[in-house]
C-alpha cells in the first residue's frame, strides 16, 4: 500500500505541506477530553494547524491507551492501543492531575491563555475544580468552551453517561440498521462504527468554527453545548423525515434503500456487489446491460416511484440477471456503462485500493521514541491552507515538562516539586538507542 509523508497542490508553494501555516495555525486548544467524539474533533482541529494541548490523568492517560489488542509495538512495558492512535495526532500530552488543586490551578492557567476548551466530563463534572464553562469565561471571556455529553446540559437525562451503543440504540438508528422481519438473522444491529461519537465530534468541530467566527466579529467567547443523542436524531436525515411527513414508522431494510430502488447488493456467481441506482436512466442503462431490456420498458418501473412501489418483483429479476455475471467483469461493465457500482472492500482491501493510494490516504508519523505509526489522513483538501501531519500521537505525559515550562514559565525546581508531589508526570525520554535504530 502506498504510504506519503507529505501533500499538498503542486506549484502552489514549494515548502513541504507540513511546514504551510494550517487554516487554523495560531490557534491554541486546551483538550480535557478523552475516548473518542471530543478527541476526534481535537484531532481535526490539530490536522488543520491548531496547537492541542491534550490534558491526561497521570500514570492513566486517555481510557482508550489500554484498549486493546492490537497495541503499537514500541518496546515498551506499556504499549499505545491502536484505538488511541486513531484520534490524538497532531496533539501534545501533558499528564496533570486536576483534582488536586495545584493541577487545577495550573490547567485554569493554560486556559488563561486558550482559544478553545474542549471536555467531555458528565454535566457538572469540571465544577468542583473550577474547570467549568461559567468559571473559565470568567478568567477568559474570549475562550470558546465545548462540552460534550451523552445527552446535553438540560433535561432529564442530562445527568447520564452515554456511551456510542447506547446512543445508537436509544437515538432509532439501530430500530433502521439490520436485517427485516422474517428474514434469517433478522433484528437491530448496531453500525460496525461508533458512529455517533464520529458525527458528535464532526457537529462540535462546526459549531467550534462558527463560534471562532462570532468571535471574530465580537470579541466574545461561548459555551457549546454538544449531546450525542441530539447529533445522532440530527443524523437520522431522511428516515427522520420519511416518518415527519409520511406518518409510517421506518422498519429495518437490510442493505436496500427506503427511498430509491435498486439501491442494494445483489450476488454474482462469486461475488456481491453493490448497484446504486439514482436516476431512471442509469436504470434504463442497467437494464440493457444486463439484458434484461423488458424490464425497463415496464410501466410499473418507469419511475422510483414504481420501482419503490414493486421492489420485490423487480429485485427478483434483477437478481436473476445479475447472478451468472462474474464479479469484476459485471463492476467493469458497469462502471464503462455509467451506472454506479461497486464492491464490498474488507479493510485491508481498501486500503490498498489503487484510488486510496492516490489520494494520499495513509501518512507514515514517527513517534518521539522513533516508533512509526501509519495514521489514516484527513479527506478534505484545501488548497491553500492544507491539513498536516506534524505531530505523532504522543505517548503519556511526554510534553509536560516542555509545555509547563514555555506556556507557563516554571522553572525546572518547579516542574521538579510538581511531579514530586504526584501533580503532574512527565515521561521517561524516549530511548536514544530506539530512536536512533529507527531514524532514516
Amino acid at each position: 500500500m502506498g504510504l506519503s509523508a507529505s501533500h499538498g497542490s503542486a506549484g502552489e508553494d514549494a515548502r513541504a505541506p507540513d511546514m504551510l501555516p494550517g487554516a487554523l495555525s495560531g490557534l491554541k486548544v486546551l483538550d480535557l477530553s478523552r475516548v473518542l467524539a471530543a478527541p476526534w474533533a481535537t484531532q481535526i482541529l490539530g490536522d488543520l494547524g491548531a496547537e492541542v494541548l491534550k490534558v491526561e490523568q497521570p500514570g492513566k492517560g486517555d481510557d482508550t491507551r489500554v484498549w486493546g489488542p492490537p497495541f503499537l509495538e514500541d518496546g515498551s512495558a506499556r504499549p499505545d492501543a491502536a484505538y488511541y492512535l486513531c484520534a490524538n495526532r497532531n496533539k501534545r500530552s501533558l499528564a496533570i492531575d486536576f483534582s488536586r488543586h495545584e493541577g487545577a490551578a495550573l490547567v485554569r492557567r493554560l486556559a488563561e491563555d486558550a482559544d478553545i476548551l474542549v471536555e467531555n466530563f458528565r454535566t457538572g463534572g469540571l465544577v468542583k475544580y473550577g474547570l467549568d464553562a461559567a468559571s473559565l469565561l470568567r478568567l477568559n471571556p474570549r475562550l470558546i468552551y465545548c462540552s460534550i455529553t451523552g445527552f446535553g446540559q438540560t433535561g432529564p437525562y442530562a445527568d447520564r453517561g452515554g456511551y456510542d451503543f447506547l446512543i445508537q440504540g436509544m437515538s432509532g438508528l439501530m430500530s433502521v440498521t439490520g436485517r427485516p422481519e422474517g428474514e434469517p438473522g433478522a433484528g437491530p444491529v448496531k453500525v460496525g462504527l461508533p458512529v455517533s461519537d464520529l458525527f458528535t465530534g464532526l457537529y462540535a468541530t462546526t459549531a467550534i468554527l462558527a463560534a471562532l467566527n462570532h468571535r471574530n466579529r465580537t470579541g466574545e467567547g461561548q459555551h457549546i453545548d454538544c449531546a450525542l443523542l441530539d447529533s445522532q436524531i440530527a443524523l437520522l436525515v431522511n428516515q427522520g423525515m420519511n416518518y415527519l411527513v409520511g406518518g409510517a414508522v421506518p422498519q429495518r431494510l437490510g442493505n436496500a434503500h427506503p427511498n430509491v430502488v435498486p439501491y442494494r447488493d445483489f450476488a454474482a456467481s462469486d461475488d456481491y456487489i453493490l448497484v446504486t441506482c439514482g436516476n431512471d436512466a442509469q436504470f434504463r442503462t442497467l437494464c440493457g446491460l444486463l439484458g434484461r431490456e423488458d424490464l425497463a420498458a415496464d410501466p410499473r418501473f418507469a419511475t422510483n416511484a414504481g420501482r419503490l412501489r414493486d421492489r420485490r418483483v423487480l429485485e427478483v429479476e434483477l437478481a436473476r440477471a445479475i447472478a451468472p455475471w462474474r464479479a469484476a467483469e459485471l463492476l467493469a461493465a458497469m462502471a464503462e456503462a455509467g451506472v454506479p457500482g461497486g464492491p464490498i472492500n474488507s479493510v485491508d482491501q481498501v486500503l490498498a485500493d489503487p484510488q486510496v493510494a492516490a489520494r494520499e490516504m495513509l501518512r507514515a508519523m514517527r513517534r518521539d521514541d522513533g516508533t512509526e505509526v501509519t495514521v489514516i489522513a484527513y479527506p478534505s483538501r484545501l488548497s491553500r491552507s492544507p491539513a498536516s501531519y506534524r505531530l505523532a500521537p504522543p505517548r503519556l505525559g511526554q510534553d509536560t515538562r516542555a509545555v509547563l515550562a514555555a506556556e507557563l514559565g516554571l522553572g525546572e525546581a518547579e516542574i521538579e516539586a510538581l511531579r514530586a508531589a504526584g501533580v503532574i508526570a512527565t515521561a521517561e525520554p524516549a530511548p536514544q538507542d530506539r530512536q536512533a535504530e529507527r531514524t532514516p
